[in-house]
Formats: structure tokens, C-alpha cells, sequence
């Protein structure tokens, strides 16, 4: 069973991707940790990927590829994977689905968490941590006791840039211009499922696992 997560920054489907890998026994198979584990060990891919990164540079989409496929060809990906933050645009999608074609393989499902812009402004534009005791916070679903003070330690509570409103409109902004038109991609595949990402995380998962059979 091979599945890629699709959905906005925010959206929850890393959330999502740990769970469903943890319950069918499948690797998850996010490219970020991918690119660390190779430049980590060194590795000709990891040597060559680091090259881009220290230069402030994206990537090329060929060597992402590559190092995809170098990691769900082992042997923990024998019965499937779950694709988390690849492929982030068609182009991508295109030299997955080529490559995959040549193994006689192809995606079983696209699953997109969809979350209206709204929502994930606020989910992630709520969000406060403490940077002295790694506690975190979200000023509607879980505030602290006291405003702007976490409960366990009495340190001032911080935004993090990641999560200030301008930074996340930005971010939504990047992903409906590159990643949006994924979503049309797997529907023609034939491969795209929806689940409603507004719904509380268990909720979501067993509408995902009512797919997934």
C-alpha cells in the first residue's frame, strides 16, 4: 500500500502519516528526515543535496527523486510507505509516477486532510511554547493558566515566527500556487481521497482507515 499525505502547512497530515504507518506496519517516509539521514551519514546523495543547501538553494526536484527512491527501495518498504511532504509539485509527481511505472508500481492513494485557510491560520497563529521547558500551548483549545505564562515552569510563553499570522498566510500562499494542483493530479490518477481535517485528529484517522480498508 503505497500512500502520499497531501495538505496545507497545518493541516495535520504528518499527524496523520505517523498513525496510519504505526497501525498498517509501513515506514513513514518524510523527505525531511530523509535529506538529514543521508547528509548525516554522508552518503554520495546526502554529499551532493548538502551542496544545494548550503547555497540557500531548493533541491532540484531530479536529486529529491532520487533520494526518494533510494530510501523506499529498502526493504522496510517492501509492502508499502506513507509519503509525507513529497511530491511537492507536479513535476515531482510526474518523475515519481515514471519511476514508479518502470518497477511495475504505482500510488494506491492520495490522501488529502483538507482544512479550509481559516481554520489553519488559527490552529497555528493560536500556537505559544515555552522555551524554557518545551511545554506548548494554544491560546483557544489549551491556554495556559495564566495568560502568557506556562503553567509547569513560570516562563514567559513566545510565538514562534513560523506560527505569526503574516508567516502562515505566506506559507498557504507557496502551497496553492505549487502543491494545490496536486490534488486535480491524483483525482485524474485516480488515486485522490478527501477527509474533512476540521473534524478532531481521531476522528479523522478513522475516516482515513475507512478508506484504506
Amino acid at each position: 500500500m503505497k500512500i502520499i499525505m497531501l495538505g496545507a502547512p497545518g493541516a495535520g497530515k504528518g499527524t496523520q502519516a505517523i498513525k496510519i504507518a504505526e497501525k498498517y506496519g509501513i515506514p513513514h517516509v518524510s523527505t525531511g528526515d530523509i535529506f538529514r539521514a543521508n547528509i548525516k551519514n554522508n552518503t554520495p546523495l546526502g554529499a551532493e543535496a548538502k551542496k544545494y543547501m548550503d547555497e540557500g538553494k531548493l533541491v532540484p526536484d531530479e536529486l529529491t527523486v532520487r533520494i526518494l527512491l533510494d530510501r523506499v527501495a529498502k526493504d522496510d518498504c517492501k509492502n508499502g510507505y506513507v509519503l509525507d511532504g513529497f511530491p511537492r509539485t507536479i513535476v515531482q509527481a510526474d518523475v515519481l509516477k515514471e519511476e514508479l511505472t518502470k518497477l511495475g508500481e504505482k500510488i494506491d492513494y492520495a490522501i488529502n486532510v483538507d482544512v479550509p485557510d481559516e481554520n489553519i491560520v488559527r490552529r497555528m497563529s493560536g500556537r505559544r511554547s515555552c522555551l524554557n521547558c518545551g511545554a506548548t500551548y494554544h491560546i483557544e483549545h489549551i491556554p495556559p493558566k495564566k495568560e502568557g505564562i506556562c503553567d509547569q515552569c513560570g516562563s514567559p510563553l513566545t510565538q514562534r515566527d513560523d506560527d505569526k499570522e503574516e508567516t502562515v498566510k505566506n506559507r498557504l500562499k507557496v502551497y496553492h500556487e505549487q502543491t494545490q494542483p496536486l490534488i486535480d493530479y491524483y483525482e485524474k490518477e485516480g488515486a485522490l481521497k478527501n477527509v474533512d481535517g476540521t473534524k478532531p485528529m481521531e476522528e479523522v484517522f478513522a475516516d482515513i482507515i475507512a478508506i484504506l480498508g
